[in-house]
């Protein structure tokens, strides 16, 4: 009798051992998927604007079609895009205005010099 009782003690913490392994694995996978969503972005404040914004600087560059960021390129091809497909999918006319709001973003809030981070950092020590 006692040996029925371990044996199934055993094989009772072998199912949750590997239900464990199996559900840490995927918690694993599921945050470098996220990870990756968010672009792997270089500093704070760009991994804010993802996250706030939904998407990265270079999908938002991808879904309107420009290089270089400009007030009127972004303009005009928002525009142009958002007319091509007023009566198609509301899906593909979010993903537009997402991508026009981030980079809006980008260009009202440009990243600070690295050089006046430094000196705010030197004057922050002094004091």
């Amino acid at each position: 009798m006692a040996k029925y009782i371990a044996q199934l003690i055993i094989a009772g913490t072998q199912v949750v051992g590997r239900a464990f392994a199996r559900a840490l694995k995927q918690e694993i996978e599921a945050s470098q998927q996220a990870a990756q969503r968010l672009g792997n972005a270089k500093t704070r404040t760009e991994r804010v604007a993802n996250q706030k914004l939904g998407l990265t600087l270079d999908e938002a560059k991808q879904i309107l079609n420009i290089s270089k960021l400009s007030k009127e390129d972004i303009d005009e091809k928002f525009d142009s895009l958002f007319k091509a497909n007023a009566n198609t999918s509301l899906y593909i006319q979010s993903k537009i205005v997402r991508a026009k709001e981030r980079l809006d973003h980008e260009i009202n809030n440009p990243e600070p010099k690295k050089e006046r981070i430094k000196e705010d950092v030197g004057s922050s020590r002094n004091t």
